[in-house]
């Protein structure tokens, strides 16, 4: 087994399923805009950069006219909706507890505020010592300067410090600031994308993290 002493956690596709949610207030956008519905599939393809990305892959040709009256669109709904359906994913809980002891950290490109209402709301803020969103700092992931602060703070060793996640921008990161990887492949990234990255560690299943790491 793998000694850590820091867990960093991305939150949509790797704790928290919320690609339904997120899917229903895109399409509730492009309605309002009279735009053509997206299948959600493709929608969860433009997770993963932030809102302001997301909503630009949305509106495809549409962007950049009707980008500020999307971002209201879209912001007013999702706020009112973001827990109709986001759930943790199977074995969240499990693993949570059983690293119950270790600094645990969510580290996301979605807003801050966001983040913490929903990990609120399904009763897991409480396992982390902080969250690091968007707009916490004036870096996102996959730029390791969002990351460095965290390990002086911590005073982790580079190859005692995980990330796990489902996106690209969470193997990136690792990579470039010296850290240990591990790649959800049940989240919202294709697991074969993920697979070409070539992470430290895969998962197909995060209560496999309690097998891997000590």
């Amino acid at each position: 087994m793998k000694n850590i002493d820091l867990m960093i956690f991305d939150f949509d596709g790797t704790l928290v399923d919320s690609g339904g949610d997120l899917a229903n207030a895109v399409n509730f956008m492009l309605q309002e805009l009279n735009l053509p519905h997206r299948e959600k599939k493709k929608i969860i393809t433009f997770i993963g950069d932030g809102v302001h990305k997301l909503i630009e892959r949305s509106l495809g040709d549409a962007y950049p006219e009707k980008f500020d009256e999307a971002l209201y669109i879209f912001t007013d709904h999702y706020q009112r909706h973001m827990c109709d359906t986001t759930v943790p994913y199977p074995g969240v809980m499990t693993v949570l507890n059983h690293f119950y002891s270790k600094p645990k950290i969510i580290m996301t490109n979605k807003l801050y505020h966001y983040t913490l209402r929903i990990a609120e709301h399904l009763k897991i803020a409480p396992y982390f010592e902080e969250i690091i969103g968007a707009d916490s700092t004036d870096f996102t992931k996959p730029d390791p300067q969002i990351l460095f602060p965290v390990l002086q703070k911590y005073g982790v060793d580079n190859n005692r410090t995980l990330i796990v996640g489902d996106g690209v921008n969470d193997i990136l990161l690792a990579r470039k600031a010296g850290v240990v990887s591990c790649a959800f492949l049940g989240g919202l990234t294709p697991k074969e994308t993920l697979i070409s990255l070539e992470p430290d560690y895969m998962c197909e299943h995060l209560d496999r993290l309690t097998a891997i790491f000590n």
